[in-house]
């Protein structure tokens, strides 16, 4: 399919023929384009410290940082003034120290860089610095976005070769020392060779043939092995056709014949259960040395018994299984991975391979987030708009063909920032998924993280508008035209990122929308019973803690400076939201999304949908499940442990909601696995989490986590609760993908902690204690048995490095293998792996690589070079050195 961006140029070439690419603004864009080397350098990221002026330039917090950014004229000289850079930063700039040059925010992370009156040109070879400030700190390569590009009127935009790469390192240099410390007296252990070293000491190889991910709630090991030389036969009455023809991709992959001579006993009968294990999903499974026999609670329970004998099942030689008995059943009902799609786009083939393994480990809860500020990512059905514009990033300044670049994407709709799932795309990807026994929630954000809605919304009203089609240009507007409100979303959208709450084509958008996708369930055959509003971050940044008035007179030094008085809360300025306040039917602006939550509720109700989800901020001012109308009411629980999330999640239980744990310091896998600011992601919850710390986490016993992990700047914190509600309804690991720009990093950034993740949603370790009210937990306790919990995760991590990565490969999951651990002592170097079983190798040239083996340590000299490589030998992790002490 032909972009329309790149349509509408082709047509606009054959019309004028070549003048206009050779006329002298496309001549100036596109030596800019191709000549420019642009660099960035960190200076400093503690700003106030340095004597910048962070708080007279409204810096939240009064907190800033100095990059320069380095341009240097590879081509020819440049005398026009007539052209711009427009270039990504998530954080705001604010001020530029180069008279010849201003930058201005155009929205969201896009800024506008041009000439001043006082430009005198680019001469050949020249070299150009632009030190910058910005907003918060910068402290991993992935804060600075790449793409940037050049424009001039009347001409077709450039992105700049120099910065037309995901390589970061080719333009990132200075975050080294303390430039990698968010504020001086930061206590984060940086990821190096000998840190990773000391972190995986406790770590040794051992026998796990017998066990299996996730843990079941009760296995015994017997004697023997079963031959499966010539496979196994599961009865195919006991699954749809879909089922077995997944189990059956699921066995090729493996290396397992479905139509074997090992005849599997399966009988589903929930009478054979009783106590704890009354519970969909539900299994026992028993391998003996002349047979296989299975009981299942329920035809999920039979799946997941058929997944847990792949799961015993060594890939790389499957001619035997373990002679085992297994009494099994889920701990949380929800066990999910939520997939942003929205702020770049993943395609239907990543989703279908991440279903896949979804399924493999027992998860149940594939939540799509398919809709946001940066892209709308599902074909409606009656709303072209929705996709045609909404769908794709290009330059169009109207907005009206596209909306404007964001996150890295640049002046083209040829990556993914742009891309939709079709109705046909979701369609499928919903079969595939009840195919496994996952269920599909779609997520269509509202009332904030709405622009790609709103904006694509008024395109189709100028349209309508333009063939005098009044009253359909209106059915479906999305924001009041008389809302003068000033308002600052988190990510720097002005208004037009809400659907206003008060008007009755919000609520008519909402049930279109919710129709068309219920309609596309019903086709696939898998009812919608779950919708998610959204709901979160409803709010103007700038009337934050982080800010005072400028025209007080007591005024603090760690907070930004800023005029209050412009400043507004969303809809504050919409006469529809001011008529509908005045009548009581919502008291205060606050109010409105939890209103407008309960208006969608409402809907979906009307639908015949039973369940209604929501990010739990979004649903605040609501008084409770009762306020809902449908029969469920649930909430994806997402506050940081160390700012109080250890009480409120449990006063979010009290109420009567189905909480969700979805806590961004322990489960988003859009956090760096590592404090290495090679690794990929935001880091604004913590600054990082691997495979390790997210199988520790303790999600029933918040407080728990105080003990067994630290805060963003690697400091101790205290947990505890007045009360001790629940239990919780599940677990969600999510993955957000501002900065991630294409489905290698999508799963590099997922797999393989997301099997963590499958483990603490399934399973409850030993070494999990049960929440009590009021007992604290901190580094100083000793309430944790940590031996218990190291010895479990060892059992884990070699469950990984033998052969679960290795099923990860055979699968085409572009996986993360870890960086290996080294240190050089006495002249012999020593090395070992977040995962044991991993094949690890060094080299003293960066070009010859040898195995190391722990019993043949090689004696070497200066520095080496090391890494991990996968079972296939095709795949290798990130290159580090290690030197001499």
């Amino acid at each position: 399919m032909v972009k329309k961006g790149l349509l509408a140029t082709s047509i606009i070439a054959t019309l004028v023929g070549c003048s206009t690419l050779q006329s002298s603004q496309q001549s100036v864009v596109n030596s800019l384009a191709e000549n420019l080397d642009i660099d960035y350098q960190v200076l400093t990221n503690h700003g106030a410290n340095q004597g910048l002026a962070c708080q007279e330039l409204g810096a939240e917090w009064a907190s800033c940082n100095q990059v320069t950014m380095t341009v240097v004229n590879q081509g020819q000289a440049i005398d026009a003034k007539d052209w711009s850079i427009y270039f990504h930063s998530i954080r705001l700039i604010l001020d530029v120290d180069n008279d010849q040059f201003k930058v201005s925010h155009v929205t969201g992370d896009l800024h506008k860089l041009e000439p001043t009156d006082k430009f005198d040109g680019f001469a050949a070879g020249e070299k150009v610095v632009l030190p910058l400030i910005g907003e918060y700190w910068q402290l991993f390569e992935t804060d600075f976005m790449p793409r940037a590009f050049v424009t001039s009127p009347d001409a077709e935009p450039r992105v700049i070769a120099s910065l037309d790469t995901e390589d970061t390192a080719s333009y990132v240099s200075g975050l080294e020392g303390n430039n990698l410390k968010r504020t001086p007296d930061d206590k984060n252990i940086f990821a190096t060779a000998i840190s990773r070293y000391e972190k995986n000491r406790d770590l040794v190889k051992k026998d796990v043939s017998a066990s299996l991910i996730p843990t079941p709630m009760h296995i015994e090991q017997g004697q023997g092995k079963l031959d499966i030389t010539q496979g196994i036969t599961l009865p195919p009455e006991a699954f749809t056709p879909e089922q077995y023809q997944a189990l059956e991709a699921r066995g090729d992959l493996l290396g397992i014949n479905l139509d074997g001579r090992q005849v599997v006993n399966l009988v589903i009968d929930p009478n054979l259960f009783s106590g704890e294990f009354i519970k969909s999903g539900a299994y026992q499974l028993q391998i003996s040395t002349s047979g296989i026999k299975i009981s299942a609670f329920d035809q999920a329970g039979a799946f997941y018994a058929v997944q847990s004998i792949f799961a015993l099942i060594d890939s790389q030689s499957p001619d035997s299984l373990p002679v085992v008995s297994i009494k099994d059943a889920p701990r949380f009902d929800y066990r999910g991975v939520m997939v942003d799609v929205a702020r770049n786009f993943h395609s239907k083939q990543a989703i279908l391979a991440t279903i896949d393994q979804m399924a493999a480990y027992k998860m149940n809860k594939l939540h799509l987030h398919l809709t946001d500020d940066e892209g709308w990512r599902i074909e409606i059905p009656g709303l072209p708009e929705l996709t045609e514009v909404g769908s794709q990033r290009c330059f169009d300044e109207t907005e009206q063909s596209c909306l404007l670049p964001q996150l890295g994407s640049g002046p083209e709709a040829n990556n993914f920032g742009s891309g939709y799932f079709s109705r046909a795309d979701f369609v499928e990807i919903l079969q595939y998924a009840n195919a496994r026994h996952i269920e599909v929630i779609p997520e269509i954000d509202m009332p904030a993280h709405a622009r790609a809605a709103v904006v694509s919304m008024e395109a189709r009203y100028q349209r309508l508008m333009q063939e005098n089609k009044v009253e359909e240009a209106n059915q479906y507007r999305l924001l009041d035209p008389q809302d003068t409100s000033n308002v600052t979303t988190v990510q720097f959208y002005d208004k037009k990122s809400f659907i206003n709450p008060c008007l009755p084509s919000s609520a008519r958008f909402v049930d279109k929308v919710i129709s068309e996708v219920a309609a596309m369930y019903k086709e696939a055959g898998a009812p919608l019973t779950t919708w998610h509003f959204g709901g979160d971050e409803a709010k103007n940044i700038k009337l934050g803690a982080g800010f005072q008035d400028s025209n007080t007179a007591d005024k603090v030094e760690w907070k930004g400076n800023i005029d209050l008085t412009k400043q507004d809360k969303p809809f504050a300025k919409s006469p529809q939201c001011q008529e509908l306040v005045a009548s009581g039917a919502v008291s205060d602006f606050a109010h409105l999304p939890s209103y407008f939550a309960e208006q969608v509720a409402k809907i979906a109700k009307d639908k015949q949908i039973a369940s209604f989800q929501a990010w739990q901020d979004g649903l605040k001012y609501s008084e409770g499940p009762a306020s809902f109308a449908t029969a469920n009411t649930r909430v994806n629980f997402w506050d940081v442990l160390y700012w109080g999330g250890t009480k409120s999640v449990y006063e979010w239980a009290s109420k009567g909601y189905d909480v969700i744990v979805s806590n961004p310091d322990y489960v988003y896998m859009d956090m760096p696995y590592e404090v290495d600011p090679k690794e990929r992601g935001y880091y604004w919850a913590t600054r990082a989490t691997d495979t390790r710390k997210m199988f520790s986490f303790a999600p029933e016993n918040m407080p728990q986590n105080a003990e067994t992990s630290l805060d963003r700047d690697g400091k101790g914190f205290s947990g505890s609760t007045d009360i001790a509600a629940g239990p919780f309804y599940g677990l969600s690991a999510q993955l957000w993908s501002e900065t991630v720009r294409d489905d290698e990093q999508y799963e590099y950034m997922v797999f393989p902690r997301v099997l963590a993740a499958a483990e603490r949603a399934w399973h409850k370790g030993d070494w999990e204690n049960d929440v009590k009210a009021g007992v604290e937990y901190s580094q100083e306790t000793h309430r944790v048995d940590k031996a218990q919990l190291n010895n479990d995760y060892n059992r884990f991590a070699n469950l990984l490095g033998q052969r679960e990565l290795a099923k990860l490969e055979k699968a085409g999951i572009d996986y993360r293998l870890p960086i290996p651990g080294g240190r050089i002592e006495a002249g012999k170097l020593m090395m070992n792996s977040a995962f044991p079983g991993v094949e690890l190798q060094y080299s003293i040239d960066g070009q010859e690589w040898k195995t190391y083996i722990d019993s043949q340590r090689p004696r070497v000299q200066g520095s080496v070079y090391i890494r991990s490589v996968s079972a296939s030998k095709e795949k290798v992790s990130r290159i580090t050195k290690v030197s001499a002490s």
